[in-house]
């Protein structure tokens, strides 16, 4: 076994947005942070930090819908989360027709 199939393990490629750009990052399949999108394949095994959690609990206690509501607005508006969005799709190979040679 390589050391890249044991972190690439529990982790799978996928496309996200940094600032205004479409990145290369990872969504973690296993542990605690299931689900997330990172940027390094390391980060998914990695321990939590608790300070760090305990802060964001209480911010999306505080803040949540208004945090939502810009979240939505920006994944419907912004160029680099709509292409990001598009990339992740799966394509369905069995609907694409061919073009007929003429």
């Amino acid at each position: 076994m390589k050391l890249r199939e044991l972190i690439f393990e529990n982790v799978k490629p996928t496309f996200a947005k940094s600032g205004n750009k479409t990145v290369r990052k990872y969504r973690c399949t296993s542990g605690n942070r299931k689900g997330r999108v990172v940027a390094k394949a390391a980060t998914c095994s990695a321990p939590t930090n608790v300070k760090a959690s305990v802060g964001l609990k209480k911010t999306k206690a505080k803040k949540g819908a208004k945090m939502q509501i810009k979240t939505r607005r920006t994944k419907a508006a912004n160029a680099a989360s709509v292409r990001s969005k598009r990339l992740n799709q799966k394509t369905n190979r069995k609907n694409h027709k061919r073009r007929s040679k003429i």
